[in-house]
Parts: C-alpha cells; structure tokens; sequence
C-alpha cells in the first residue's frame, strides 16, 4: 500500500540564501534501499550539494546521506555520487543553459511523493554578496513592518 501525499524530508536553505532561483525541476533519484530508510529517518543534508550533467546522465554531488544505523553491510558511502532521473530531453535543455549562461544546479529539496523519494532542483544564478545583504535587509524591514502592525492591532 503506498502512502499519498507529499513529505519533505530535507531543504536546502543555504541555496535560496546564495542564489537567485529562476525555474525548478522535479527528478526521482537513484537510492539503495539503506538509504531510502535513512532518508526516511531525516538524516540528510543538502547543504554543500549541486548538481552536474555529465555523458547525457545528471548526477547530484555532495548530498550527505546518513548510513542507516540498522543497515550494517549493506550500508553505501554516506556522499556518494547518486544519479538523478528525468527525461533526456530536460537533461539537453538544463546541460545547455548550464554551460553557456552560467546557471547552476542546486538540489532544493529532497521529499516523499507517493512513497518515492524526489529531488527538486533549482536553477539558479549566484548571488554577489551586495544581493545577499540587500535581501537580509528587506528580510529585516518585513518584519520590523510586521511586528509594528501586529502592535497596532491590539
């Protein structure tokens, strides 16, 4: 019996916060059944991840993946390169945006979509630190802007 709905198991925070995001993408990933259970559990960080296209295949690096504590020898390496799956032609279209207009590609998110696991990844173009500032102080603004209405309102 599968289970409806969807679960996020992870975000990846740090990437809205050095990057602008201009479209996303949802891709299954390739997982051994371990990690799968660990994923479950909560135990992954997106943190230093991106993704890269290499031979037609696109291939998310640097996504930790706890080794599940039940698992013993079946256990993988915790960063190992794990091979994302969408359609070659979505594959062609990001590979090309990626090596000329100086895109990257970031995992977003990991979630539970119908009891499989799915990534989705982000398009993004970097952020100068003079962007991350300006953004930390309209965060700042917001919710001083906030706060003085939720005053006013009592």
């Amino acid at each position: 019996m599968e289970k409806k709905g969807v679960k996020i198991a992870a975000q990846n925070r740090k990437a809205f916060h050095d990057y602008y995001v201009e479209e996303k993408y949802e891709a299954g990933i390739e997982l051994a059944g371990t990690e799968v259970k660990s994923i479950r559990a909560g135990t992954l960080n997106l943190k230093d991840a991106y993704c890269v296209v290499k031979d037609g295949e696109l291939f998310v690096h640097g996504m930790h993946v706890s080794p599940y504590e039940k698992g013993n020898i079946f256990n993988k390496d915790p960063v190992r390169t794990r091979r994302l799956l969408m359609h070659r032609r979505e594959i062609r279209k990001l590979h090309a945006l990626v090596k000329q207009d100086g895109y990257t590609l970031v995992p977003l998110s990991v979630y539970f979509k119908d009891a499989r696991v799915k990534v989705e990844i982000g398009l993004c173009k970097g952020k100068k630190t003079y962007d991350k500032r300006d953004a930390a102080a309209q965060r700042d603004a917001r919710r001083e802007i906030d706060r003085a209405m939720k005053e006013r309102n009592r």
